[in-house]
């Protein structure tokens, strides 16, 4: 089927909450702090030693989206003003995420990142491992360093839970016996729960009341689920703004678009897509067939209302708090969490 009748078959569910803006715009009320959490950041990972002082003034050129850095900075504004801690629990962050990404390119020997060549292909496996094992002791010394006890183990409990996460999905990959259960337990840990440590992370920094941290925390868990479901439905896109690069369908990644698709299908229709997934080299033909249909068969709608359950939820549990500043800054962010092209 032509990609374009596709897209008429499958529309794009808009979310109701905000107004789309650039992210620029939704993060215009945090650019002062985040500008200020660059600098800490920066005198943070400094070093003498000569080659890590060069890959890391390579590291930090390739600056991201840095959602989860806004998402600590909007999370602490909505209860308290910024404090030092928030710079503190949003470097933390950001050095956990950047390690973990460079751990994930030596595994996954991927050759690019944000655009940049990545570490490992241009100081080999051993530095990339060790840069992310530098980065993480970073995070460790810092809150130790500050005696933020109470941030360190929000984001120690993180990095267990996305090792658990990874761990699980290789085996469920290897078994290839994905389920949606499965699914959503290995996005739970492997995406949601560092989300959910940006949430609770910031405002912990401002406030101790026990039920606003917990309530983050949920907010948090709702809505790095919705994130990832994005990034799994950007794998099976059509339009040529975020340029699918197929990437899980490759990597024979199991995902809740598949998952969705494959629900209403006979026992003979999903074995003959399961056969196409299995293969380790497919052919363009074989990724368009498997795409054509995800999308034929309500994969993409019924992902996107996952998705928008997960939104509202967190949505719902926000307005439940005694918010002081920035909700709407906050729904914003959500919205082009689930909006983005790429």
């Amino acid at each position: 089927m032509h990609e374009t009748a596709l897209l008429q078959k499958e529309p794009i569910i808009k979310k109701t909450i905000g107004n789309p803006q650039s992210l620029r715009e939704i993060t215009e009320p945090v650019q002062a702090h985040l500008t200020e959490f660059r600098s800490f950041f920066k005198e943070q990972v400094n070093t003498d030693v000569r080659v890590l002082d060069s890959i890391l003034r390579y590291l930090l050129r390739q600056k991201g989206k840095e959602i989860r850095p806004t998402l600590v900075m909007m999370s602490a504004r909505m209860f308290g003003p910024i404090t030092n801690r928030t710079y503190i629990a949003a470097t933390m962050i950001e050095l956990l995420h950047t390690a973990t990404l460079i751990h994930d390119d030596v595994v996954d020997e991927s050759d690019q990142r944000r655009g940049f060549s990545s570490i490992n292909r241009l100081w080999k496996n051993k530095a990339g491992v060790l840069l992310g094992d530098f980065l993480l002791s970073k995070g460790l010394l810092i809150a130790l360093d500050h005696k933020e006890y109470d941030l360190l183990q929000i984001l120690s409990n993180a990095v267990r839970l996305m090792s658990e996460g990874e761990l699980r999905q290789l085996k469920t990959a290897r078994l290839f016996n994905m389920t949606e259960e499965r699914y959503f337990q290995i996005i739970s840990e492997k995406t949601a729960s560092l989300i959910a440590a940006c949430c609770e992370c910031g405002v912990r920094s401002v406030t101790d009341d026990q039920h606003i941290n917990q309530t983050m925390r949920e907010v948090g868990m709702n809505i790095g689920i919705a994130f990832q479901i994005k990034d799994d439905l950007l794998d099976y896109g059509l339009d040529d703004i975020g340029k699918p690069k197929r990437n899980d369908i490759k990597e024979r990644k199991v995902t809740l678009p598949l998952i969705k698709a494959l629900e209403q299908q006979s026992a003979a229709g999903q074995r003959a897509i399961r056969r196409k997934m299995r293969k380790r080299k497919k052919t363009s033909r074989d990724i368009r067939e498997i795409v054509e249909f995800v999308h034929e068969h309500g994969g993409i709608r019924k992902s996107q209302e996952r998705m928008l359950e997960y939104t509202e939820k967190a949505e719902q549990l926000l307005r439940s708090l005694p918010v002081e500043r920035g909700l709407d800054d906050f729904s914003h962010l959500t919205s082009y969490i689930i909006e983005r092209k790429i």
